[in-house]
């Protein structure tokens, strides 16, 4: 069936077919451009791609870590921002060479053998240990790869290194808050520590402040001390010289009693006094050598304690005035023996000898007076005796102990003696004798005593004089320890600073719990996110793009199957207008429809709503329309030219249509073209852009009509010529 429509370039009209043909390309077109483009990430299933994991992993802290397996399960199972449907292949590099080579893979991912090394070195080198390095992967697709699947690869590559960096950066960030609470803690610890090292050193200086009066007492006191030693030495130098006068006056008795010995048997009655005397002077003796003893092993086990020395100094006094109490009765004896010998004072030679002994009795009773004096000197200089000469003073008396014994044992056998003479004017000679080897032994003792209180005395000396460097070495300890109390105050003043630095230093740093650390950690890892639709290869404006794209084309459809204007138009009786207007309705309807079939095919893909549908619908509808009348004009005014510029206009529109990145004046362009209403339109109706399209059709179809008026004039030449 053919209708009243002038095909173009022939005779013939334009069929029903012909038309169906032209009003369902735009659809056709449409639909498969929709169909192959609209949300491709949903059929990644169709597309192989395969890992070459050459990754070596790393072992870090004892923790095995292989990024490189990680990464590859990530590529597999896909990430939060990006589901990965792609069919994966792990492969090896020579399979995923020859499968890029021959087609079965549509992109090869590699990891490098460094990438565990790489990508774990920003976490050692905080630690010191490595140079930071950034790891990498290689997406490589073939020489032939289809437009998107680069894009599509990288993107889904690109998604899983992201979330593995993330995942990286926030075990590296956490390990670094956490080590900032440990670091603050450590450094309150230290700030506590030095805060009590400044009160221990202000304590310490406190005390230090105390030392130079107790040092002065110290001083003090070893003066006090070394007088008392000395007084000590003096007492012991007087009675080493009783000790000699009593040696002498033993040997002058010795002497006395060989000279008793020839007339004994006459004195029996006074040696009996005699040997009373001697007894109570060894009595004397020996409890001055006890005292001596007890003194030492007093001073050997509580030191020089004062109350110990009174009792051993007393005890040496009271002997000395128990030898002297002795010596006075044996006077008395001798004297009681001579008065006995009265009238025989120079015929008895024992009368004799008695009167010589009587004689050197002053004598001995000085030196028993002198000892007693030495012994009360001797209580006094112990008075300031100290507990460091006690070692010495110990042996010192020991010393005088023994021989203060040894003139106790001579007193005893001079009582032995005497009571031998008692007996017997026959056993005189050996009681004289016996008389004459104890006054030996006496003088043994005294001699003995000497030596002994001389080393005694020697040693109060040496004691007095360590007394001495005692005091002076008290007296540098005092001015030590003010200056060791100024330099604690000192060390106190600034270890209480490092305290309040420390303190406030940990109070500077951020502490986080390990909750707090991960959180923090995973918004600083990735501090930025973004609700826009990324996942998308082709934005919400594609459907827009290509459904004003396939109009257009439409409308060029229409008039390469049908003529701008009537062949008739030179003859024809009907005004230009309705020339126009009579070839334009076809097109027109064909616009309207190719606008109504474009609109439920992208209804079917996109799924609007039905108010948007709506709009959607009409606005393809009016671009349909108008790109029909504005192809009319074109072909009506330029020709067939004008069908290769329309062509042109369709190409511009896909350009500017994808990108922003294209020329500014290709930009300018295709923002002046017709398109551009549409393409507005069609992605949010508004009334500014319907209102383009109507002024672009209405123009059209005035341009149209002008060229119509002028197709109707003509020379004569040309009539004649066509007749």
């Amino acid at each position: 069936m053919t209708l009243f429509i002038e095909r173009a370039r022939s005779s013939r009209p334009v069929s029903w077919l012909t038309l169906l043909g032209v009003l369902l390309l735009p659809a056709l077109i449409g639909g498969v451009l929709v169909a192959a483009l609209q949300n491709p990430t949903e059929r990644l299933e169709s597309m192989t791609a395969a890992i070459v994991n050459l990754d070596e992993p790393v072992t870090i802290d004892g923790q095995y870590t292989p990024l490189g397996r990680q990464l590859a399960a990530g590529l597999v199972e896909g990430s939060d921002d990006l589901d990965s449907n792609l069919t994966w292949v792990i492969s090896n590099e020579d399979d995923a060479a020859d499968g890029l080579a021959d087609g079965s893979y549509q992109a090869v991912v590699t990891i490098p053998a460094e990438f565990s090394t790489a990508a774990t070195s920003a976490g050692q080198a905080i630690a010191g240990d490595a140079t930071p390095q950034q790891a990498t992967m290689v997406v490589a697709t073939p020489d032939d790869a289809l437009i998107a699947d680069d894009l599509i690869t990288s993107q889904i590559a690109a998604a899983a290194a992201s979330s593995l960096g993330t995942m990286l950066s926030e075990a590296t960030l956490e390990n670094v808050l956490v080590g900032f609470t440990t670091l603050g803690d450590q450094i309150g610890e230290a700030a506590s520590g030095a805060l009590e090292l400044a009160n221990g050193a202000h304590a310490a200086a406190d005390g230090a402040a105390a030392l130079p009066d107790g040092a002065a007492q110290l001083a003090d006191g070893a003066t006090q001390l070394s007088s008392g030693i000395s007084q000590l030495g003096s007492g012991a130098t007087q009675l080493g010289a009783g000790a000699n006068q009593l040696g002498g006056g033993v040997t002058q008795l010795g002497d006395g009693a060989a000279q008793l010995g020839t007339g004994a048997s006459d004195l029996a009655t006074g040696l009996g006094s005699i040997a009373d005397g001697t007894r109570q002077a060894a009595g004397g003796a020996t409890e001055l050598g006890s005292g001596l003893t007890d003194g030492a092993a007093a001073l050997d086990a509580s030191g020089l304690v004062p109350d110990e020395l009174f009792t051993a100094a007393n005890g040496a006094q009271q002997a000395t005035v128990g030898v002297k109490s002795g010596v006075d009765q044996l006077a008395d004896g001798m004297s009681a023996l001579l008065a006995a010998c009265a009238g025989r004072e120079s015929t008895d030679p024992v009368c004799v000898g008695l009167a010589g002994m009587s004689q050197s009795m002053p004598q001995l009773q000085g030196a028993a007076d002198a000892a007693a004096q030495a012994s009360a000197g001797t209580a006094g200089g112990l008075e300031a005796f100290d507990g460091q000469a006690t070692a010495t003073i110990a042996e010192q008396l020991r010393t005088a102990g023994t021989g203060a014994s040894s003139l106790a044992d001579a007193l005893n056998q001079l009582a032995g003696g005497v009571d031998q003479s008692q007996a017997g004017a026959t056993a005189l000679s050996t009681g004289a004798g016996d008389l004459s080897g104890g006054a030996a032994a006496l003088t043994a003792g005294a001699n003995e005593l000497a030596g002994g209180v001389g080393e005694l005395a020697s040693g109060a000396g040496q004691l007095a004089s360590g007394a001495t460097d005692l005091g002076t070495g008290a007296s540098a300890l005092a001015d030590g320890a003010g200056e060791l109390a100024t330099g604690l105050d000192t060390l106190a003043t600034g270890t209480g600073d490092l305290a309040g630095g420390l303190r406030t230093a940990a109070d500077s740093l951020p502490s986080f719990t390990d909750q707090e650390s991960s959180s923090l950690a995973s918004v600083i890892a990735d501090p930025v996110s973004s609700d826009a639709g990324g996942n998308a290869l082709f934005g919400p404006t594609a459907i827009p793009l290509l459904a004003a794209v396939v109009l257009w084309f439409g409308g060029l459809a229409s008039f390469i199957v049908m003529r701008a204007h009537t062949a008739r138009t030179l003859t024809s009786r009907r005004s230009s207008a309705a020339l126009t207007l009579r070839a334009f309705l076809p097109a027109a309807l064909i616009g309207a429809g190719q606008g109504v079939l474009v609109a439920l095919i992208v209804q079917i893909v996109a799924q609007y709503e039905a108010g948007t549908w709506w709009a959607f619908a009409g606005t393809a509808v009016v671009a349909g329309v108008a790109f029909a009348a504005v192809n009319q004009a074109l072909v009506a005014v330029f020709g067939g030219v004008g069908r290769w510029i329309s062509a042109l206009v369709g190409v511009i529109a896909v350009a500017t249509g994808l990108i922003s990145t294209v020329p500014g004046w290709l930009a300018s362009l295709g923002a002046a073209l017709p398109t551009a209403p549409a393409f507005t339109g069609l992605i949010s109706a508004n009334g500014g852009a319907i209102a383009a399209l109507i002024v672009w059709g209405v123009l059209s179809i005035v341009g149209t009509t002008i060229a119509v008026a002028l197709r109707r004039t003509t020379s004569t030449k040309a009539v004649l010529a066509s007749a």
